[in-house]
């Protein structure tokens, strides 16, 4: 009677073990949402927070981290208020001219020319026109005209605030700065 039992147990086990195997699908889950997780993108909405929130957004005034806000908007007024009012933050020792002009040539270099002189590789092949240099009499170019240029671009010349984070963005000016001064002698 005890070998019965124990045949009985033994291929009720293996039973059980044979049943739950699945070659379509993978077996038993502990916790499904880990293995089978919903993807959502970044700004879309979604029910997520019911009676909240329905577009997975930042929370307004935030600033996303190594950024810092920048108080100038993207209109000819604010060009002009940038040019009259802001001031390039680094110190005459944090100024490194070395690598302002790497970035330059990286960046600017293309179309002002190595020189500042707007005879870059895209002028001399006529792919854009109209580059003036930076010594031309009537651009009264400074610190803040630059750096506003290069935060939110002008005219043909498209943003590089997503390029250059705002400590490259002052040594570019700086160097650009320098080939003005190195025109106009």
């Amino acid at each position: 009677m005890k070998s019965i039992a124990k045949i009985t147990l033994v291929v009720g086990l293996l039973m059980t073990i044979v049943a739950c195997k699945s070659d379509d699908k993978p077996n038993y889950q502990f916790m499904p949402n880990m293995y089978e997780p919903v993807g959502y993108e970044t700004y879309g909405a979604y029910d997520v927070f019911p009676g909240e929130q329905s577009a997975m957004l930042p929370v307004d005034g935030t600033i996303a981290r190594g950024y810092s806000l920048f108080e100038y908007g993207n209109s000819n007024d604010e060009y002009l208020r940038a040019k009259a009012e802001l001031l390039s933050v680094l110190d005459s020792t944090q100024v490194d001219l070395k690598r302002g002009k790497e970035l330059y040539d990286i960046y600017c270099g293309i179309c002002h020319g190595n020189k500042g002189a707007g005879k870059g590789e895209l002028v001399k092949r006529e792919k854009i026109l109209g580059i003036p240099s930076y010594a031309d009499v009537g651009r009264a170019i400074n610190e803040g005209s630059i750096y506003h240029t290069i935060y939110h671009g002008k005219n043909a010349m498209g943003s590089y605030a997503g390029q250059l984070n705002e400590e490259e963005r002052w040594q570019v000016v700086a160097y650009v700065l320098k080939l003005k001064s190195d025109l106009e002698k």
